[in-house]
């Protein structure tokens, strides 16, 4: 089942969100806000109760606070009464009108100036860490992940910056069928999150598939 909102934040930016359980028998991602300025993405390893309940308690806590690193490892100190894990992408608007964004495992972020998308973040799993030694993976290492919030610390968690007036942030079910040229193009329309899930969804995702659209 789609569950989509649109949130005016302020006069600056309004967020969109969207997550779809699609053909999986668990939705195991989740999407939180702080309500201003924190917004997160976290999908639960595995497609079980435990995974949904993660990703679940990975992003309320990430969502508390105004630091993308630090809330990555609140999000890791949230999992230690939960049995599942989770990856994880957090990104926070700057008073500058930029994002900085944290991550740990393979939920990614995007920049977008409504023509040209960036992929800001570098999926922690096996296939890129052959890619970035030149070597070419296996499809199924795009899958196994290198980090997750349970394993986090300050060392690992991914960082980047972005200016750009659009971001968006996905679970690997919108990014897996869609590709770089789908969620450009999308970004550079009226974009939202529902356009996004239901686009991966059409396009035969077989994931949960979860957004999350700042502009």
């Amino acid at each position: 089942m789609l569950i989509d909102r649109t949130m005016p934040l302020g006069t600056a930016l309004t967020v969109t969100y969207a997550s779809d359980r699609g053909p999986r028998a668990h939705n195991a991602d989740a999407y939180a806000t702080n309500g201003r300025r924190t917004f997160v993405v976290a999908d639960g390893v595995g497609d079980s109760t435990a995974a949904a309940e993660a990703a679940h308690a990975a992003a309320q806590a990430a969502a508390l606070l105004a630091d993308p690193v630090a809330a990555v490892l609140a999000a890791r100190d949230a999992l230690q009464v939960h049995t599942g894990d989770a990856v994880i992408v957090v990104a926070v608007a700057r008073p500058d009108g930029g994002f900085d964004v944290a991550w740990a495992g393979d939920a990614r972020a995007y920049a977008s100036n409504g023509e040209d998308l960036v992929q800001l973040t570098t999926d922690h799993t096996v296939a890129e860490y052959f890619r970035e030694r030149g070597v070419v993976p296996q499809p199924r290492l795009e899958h196994v992940v290198t980090n997750t919030v349970r394993h986090a610390t300050r060392e690992n968690i991914g960082r980047a910056g972005t200016r750009a007036p659009r971001l968006v942030l996905v679970s690997d079910g919108v990014y897996g069928p869609l590709g770089h040229d789908g969620i450009e193009a999308i970004m550079a329309g009226h974009a939202s999150a529902d356009r996004l899930v239901r686009a991966a969804l059409y396009a035969g995702g077989t994931d949960n598939a979860t957004a999350v659209v700042v502009s």
